[in-house]
């Protein structure tokens, strides 16, 4: 592919493949369901790709969303993304249609490529805009094949060819906040470049692995925890569209998997799972674990069948690696998630005044560093929020020990986490609210022993009304992913409010009574 005028980004992640391609043409980057690619065959689809999209009029900074389940055709999209200087925007499949709509609608791509199966899904979403996109399906008998041309109906002219800076964004992952709207936050090439280096840093990985990949990709963790690593260092992705336990377990079995990441509820499934104590876990000689705390009984099971388990803590604005527990800690450092990974710096800070904490203290969790993201995407006010000083306001109340530990223990803000996905209570809320015979709600996370945390709907129904539990329940998840609904509902007279009217969500968890579903 002809290199555009401009100085060459040292940090871009394009060039990872045509390096691999050089050293070791041959080895096996991806494996997806038996099925093999090559770094050879990777680099060469992606900037097949790369030069279809340019010469389509396609122009950095441009966007390309898409709705797919985790495949070798999104890891080739994404490399030719990286090589045009095109972001990628990763859509959930697991989100309800006006949910779908939204985000597309927000994120203005130039194009949507999607999975054949998901294709109605894009349809219905695509169908909510006034002026949608073109539509091409992934793969080489699809967008590889032919690229339609770019949609730009905000009138934006096309940026001139150049190269790849290292500071271009190359991810826009939507996540959700206390915002009742999710929020899309650009990653830069130099922010997925120095995120792979701490954590290759901490964690070390060759070209000798086999990494197997569960996490979804429309999730930050399904690309920059171990995925892009392997990339860079030429080991082999098992990549699964799906996580399913019986699967899992046989491909740790069989294939000599050494090393995967997954959220605390994805060790549990394996965990309980009728195969768990007869699979040969031998090959497996770590595991990363985020998303949530583990808890402590599910990693001594682990322990137990000799996998050594990492902890951390990280978050879609950070790229997401900010801290780390190494096993050996684990034993005597319990419910904490580590220091900080090499390249990034945290601190606490004082919720109040914003002062720096010193010592052992607790405050609210700040970050910085080269793997910090720049900004919301079309959002300056919550940038500048989220941004202060220097530093990223995480939102969560943690503490640090003597010996530089951090542990979480709570979150400032209202979102809760049930399975490793972040949900707003002010987003469900929203759903619920649509209902006529809903007055007025609330949503909390609870403690659930497979889920970490599930939503917990406290609801005031209008004078006469019978809606159900559960019809609540199937009304949420007609608007919301099926995750986010609320897996049970009290019915209540009024809600705790504070003087300036906010619901006082400690005293509906304290004070919780029986669900009705």
């Amino acid at each position: 592919m002809p290199v555009p005028p401009g100085e060459p980004g040292w940090h871009t992640l394009g060039r990872w493949t045509r390096d691999r391609a050089r050293l070791a043409p041959d080895k096996v980057a991806v494996d997806h369901r038996g099925a093999t690619t090559t770094y050879a065959e990777l680099d060469a689809r992606a900037t097949g790709l790369a030069e279809r999209l340019l010469r389509a009029g396609y122009a950095p900074g441009d966007r390309i969303a898409t709705l797919t389940h985790n495949s070798t055709d999104h890891v080739v999209l994404f490399f030719a993304c990286a090589k045009a200087g095109l972001v990628l925007v990763p859509m959930s499949w697991r989100l309800a249609t006006e949910e779908l709509a939204y985000q597309l609608r927000h994120a203005r791509p130039a194009l949507v490529a999607v999975q054949a199966g998901l294709a109605a899904d894009a349809r219905a979403a695509l169908a909510q805009l006034d002026v949608p996109p073109p539509v091409e399906l992934l793969g080489p008998d699809g967008v590889e094949q032919h690229v339609p041309g770019p949609s730009r109906p905000d009138g934006v002219p096309a940026s001139a060819p150049r190269s790849v800076a290292d500071d271009d964004p190359l991810l826009l992952i939507y996540t959700s906040g206390t915002a009742r709207a999710p929020r899309g936050v650009l990653l830069s090439h130099e922010n997925c470049f120095w995120t792979n280096l701490s954590l290759s840093l901490a964690t070390g990985m060759t070209n000798q692995d086999v990494v197997l990949s569960v996490l979804p990709q429309f999730h930050v963790g399904g690309w920059n925890i171990q995925p892009l690593l392997a990339w860079w260092t030429g080991a082999t992705v098992i990549l699964e569209p799906d996580f399913d336990a019986g699967s899992v377990l046989h491909l740790l079995d069989r294939r000599r998997v050494t090393t995967m990441m997954g959220v605390p509820t994805t060790y549990q499934r394996l965990a309980e799972h009728p195969g768990f104590a007869a699979a040969d876990l031998a090959g497996l000689t770590h595991a990363v674990v985020g998303g949530a705390p583990m808890p402590e009984p599910l990693l001594h099971t682990w322990n137990e069948r000799g996998v050594r388990i990492i902890q951390g803590y990280g978050l879609t604005e950070a790229s997401p690696n900010v801290l780390a527990l190494p096993s050996a800690e684990a034993v005597d450092h319990v419910g904490s998630v580590g220091k900080p990974y090499p390249h990034v710096e945290v601190a606490l800070t004082d919720p109040s005044s914003g002062a720096l904490l010193h010592g052992a203290a607790r405050g609210e969790l700040v970050v910085r560093g080269p793997a910090v993201f720049a900004g919301y995407f079309r959002d300056p006010e919550a940038t500048a929020t989220a941004l202060q000083g220097g530093w990223l306001h995480t939102g969560d109340l943690a503490e640090r020990d003597a010996d530089g530990f951090y542990r979480i223990v709570d979150r400032l803000t209202d979102m809760y986490i049930s399975g490793g996905e972040n949900i707003s209570p002010a987003e469900v809320e929203a759903a619920l609210a649509k209902h006529p015979d809903v007055v007025d709600v609330a949503v909390v996370g609870v403690p659930d022993q497979r889920w970490g945390e599930v939503g917990h709907a406290f609801v005031v129904r209008a004078p006469d009304a019978t809606v159900s539990a559960d019809e609540l329940v199937e009304h949420c998840r007609a608007h919301l992913a099926t995750f986010k609904a609320p897996r049970s509902v009290s019915f209540v007279e009024h809600l705790p409010r504070t003087a300036l009217h906010k619901v006082r969500r400690s005293a509906l968890r304290t004070g919780r009574t029986e669900a009705s579903s």
